[in-house]
């Protein structure tokens, strides 16, 4: 394993001049000034377009390009079988009554979507990737079908696969993916599982960079828990050719995250990131609050993600207006405490110069 050649054939691929990516972080956080503020400084910056709808992605793709001459990519979110009924939504909604009655909100009739609906917003975003040329486009919670995948190829988009074991990142390379996320344990947002129970791809970072860089022919990205230049360094050396960094960036200053997010990352050090799934369906490293301790018991009474997070993302807004962190979702790694204060711009050539104390390039 040639490390320093795979790092160069990453940035190559990717058009950088580090292998630094941004996190694609969906909701809010990941906003053009991130993106944009990324590439600048010679990494990549990646737009979080799983909830965005075609049009708002094609603007956001149409004003990067505009305003910066730097690659960036996209992520999507790759359809996932579920179903939910309105009998599941009024259950879904009973066990939330207490909170929406808390913050004094009505609960709003709500139709939710099907399979058909998810795979036609997912098939409009991907028009959206191919007729704007967006440079790389990465994806999680699975491996889209052959027919998009051979479609993204012929366009010359570099492609990227997300993996929480070594054999989903098996997978993404024999599907013809160009390099693949290694996502850690201790990474926060949603788990990019897709094969197996998420209790079973709860591998740390340490064990799966080596692992999956011994077996795999494509490059290895790190993510999880790196926040600064010593994280880089130890991902290099233990075969990784690039990094991907979330939570480190929603601190920065051009993040969309809610002051109430931003300042939770460092402030009570000791309350831990865990996992949950009360937010939104789907288990997501967040960090610990009331809401995730009280809705514990009520984990029958959760319907499907994406359904779950549009039920309670009321309880979540109303509670960052009062600036409360206790009903808030509140996603980050474990080392969250480790979070600067700084512009994303900053941030890279900091991580850049911190891993080159180490002797190690990036």
């Amino acid at each position: 394993m040639n490390i320093s050649r795979n790092n160069l054939m990453l940035k190559e691929l990717l058009g950088v001049e580090h292998a630094v990516i941004q996190a694609p972080m969906a909701g809010g956080i990941t906003t053009k000034k991130l993106v944009g503020a990324v590439s600048e400084a010679g990494g990549l910056g990646m737009i979080g377009a799983g909830g965005m709808d075609a049009d708002a992605l094609r603007n956001m793709i149409r004003e990067l390009k505009k305003e910066h001459g730097r690659s960036f990519g996209a992520n999507l979110f790759v359809p996932w079988d579920f179903k939910v009924t309105e009998e599941n939504v009024a259950e879904a909604y009973e066990a939330l009554r207490p909170l929406y009655d808390l913050f004094g909100l009505e609960q709003e009739p709500f139709t939710p979507p099907d399979m058909e609906d998810v795979k036609m917003k997912f098939n409009a975003q991907l028009d959206v990737i191919v007729e704007e040329q967006v440079p790389v486009c990465s994806f999680i919670f699975g491996i889209p079908q052959s027919h998009h995948i051979e479609r993204l190829k012929e366009a010359g988009t570099i492609l990227i696969g997300t993996a929480t074991t070594v054999e989903e990142a098996e997978a993404i390379e024999r599907a013809g993916f160009d390099a693949v996320v290694l996502q850690g344990a201790e990474a926060g947002g949603h788990r990019g599982t897709f094969l197996n129970p998420v209790d079973d791809s709860l591998v740390g970072l340490m064990s799966l960079i080596p692992e999956a860089a011994d077996q795999l022919s494509i490059p290895v990205i790190a993510a999880g828990g790196i926040m600064d230049g010593r994280g880089v360094a130890a991902a290099r050396i233990l075969g990784a050719a690039g990094v991907q960094l979330g939570t480190a960036f929603i601190s920065t200053e051009e993040s969309g995250a809610h002051r109430v997010h931003k300042n939770a990352l460092s402030e009570n050090r000791h309350i831990p990131s865990v996992l949950t799934k009360v937010f939104t369906g789907r288990a997501a490293r967040a960090i610990k609050n009331t809401f995730i301790r009280d809705m514990a018991e009520q984990t029958k009474s959760m319907v499907d993600y994406p359904v779950q997070r549009r039920l309670t993302q009321p309880i979540q807004d109303a509670s960052k207006v009062r600036n409360s962190t206790e009903y808030a979702m509140l996603l980050a790694g474990q080392g969250k405490s480790m979070a600067r204060t700084m512009s994303a711009g900053e941030l890279v050539r900091q991580l850049v110069l911190e891993a080159k104390e180490f002797g190690v390039d990036i």
